[in-house]
């Protein structure tokens, strides 16, 4: 019962910090309309950043720094390219996020060699203990930010001009703009803030256990991006439940890995796909998005 309780508390903090990153995947498909699938080297962009400048200006400055640079490259992303092609296909413009994906990550791999680069975190790799059960520093503070942020995201998404303006665009795009919403300032903003969560995951992902800042971080994007998948690609929440459905499903394969041996070594590495293609197989459009997505 304890390692069954410990695995679901590890799968809950690995899950919210797929949550952010599958929010991205989400703002940024309800804004622009985009399955963008850039996300994995903004991720690695974030962590690379904050481990080449933890060590001259300190963790606090790094971390800024990594959030700053990775937000602005998601808006560059977005204003040199995307918008140029606004109106293109929606396939087309997926594969040219493919593209950009493909040149930013082939040189951040380059930057990074063989490598493993730390992240001093002030927390370093201490452990706690919650009612018997035993979680790494930096994964309980992860929950917890990643629970701030979502929050916020949530209120802002709702009440703020900017949600009111996305929500607006995502149900009727050309009736949006006719009301006088700039669909492009909607869209570069939506960028910008998958950006930051993007950062803000790899902050915490490239602390303990994971023991820091390699090629193989840009892989948890891709384990997050069947998160999106599963709530829904067009659903906030469905990322947020998404994410830990993934992240608890991928703690428990890999802790009874002797118990599913007869699925194969390192099942757990492929249960995030394998989920989404069962919970696809009842519902197409995910746990919470709209039947529209089918055409997609």
């Amino acid at each position: 019962m304890t390692q069954f309780l410990s695995l679901l508390l590890n799968g809950i903090s690995l899950g919210a910090i797929y949550a952010l990153i599958a929010l991205g995947f989400v703002i940024i498909f309800k804004a622009s309309e985009v399955v963008s699938f850039t996300q994995g080297s903004l991720l690695l962009l974030g962590a690379y950043t904050i481990a080449r400048l933890s060590g001259p200006y300190g963790f606090l400055v790094a971390a800024l720094a990594g959030i700053l640079v990775t937000a602005l490259a998601a808006l560059l992303i977005e204003r040199l390219v995307i918008n140029r092609l606004r109106g293109a296909p929606v396939i087309s413009l997926a594969i040219v996020t493919i593209g950009v994906d493909i040149i930013l990550l082939t040189e951040l791999i380059r930057r990074i060699g063989p490598d493993i680069l730390n992240v001093p975190h002030p927390w370093g790799g201490d452990s706690v203990r919650i009612g018997g059960v035993g979680i790494s520093q930096n994964r309980l503070i992860a929950m917890l930010v990643a629970g701030v942020l979502i929050v916020v995201f949530f209120l802002a998404f709702k009440y703020s001009s900017w949600g009111v303006a996305m929500r607006a665009s995502a149900e009727d795009g050309e009736a949006a703009a006719l009301m006088g919403i700039r669909q492009g300032r909607v869209s570069a903003l939506a960028w910008v803030v998958a950006g930051v969560l993007a950062a803000v995951a790899a902050l915490f992902l490239v602390g303990a256990p994971t023991p820091g800042v390699s090629a193989a971080v840009y892989t948890v994007a891709l384990r997050a991006f069947p998160a999106a998948i599963l709530g829904g690609l067009d659903s906030t929440g469905g990322a947020l439940v998404g994410g830990l459905l993934i992240g608890i499903a991928e703690a428990l394969a890999a802790g009874y890995q002797e118990q599913l041996s007869f699925l194969g070594r390192g099942f757990g590495e492929v249960v995030p796909y394998v989920v989404m293609i069962i919970v696809l197989l009842v519902r197409p459009s995910g746990l919470f998005g709209t039947k529209e997505l089918t055409r997609v």
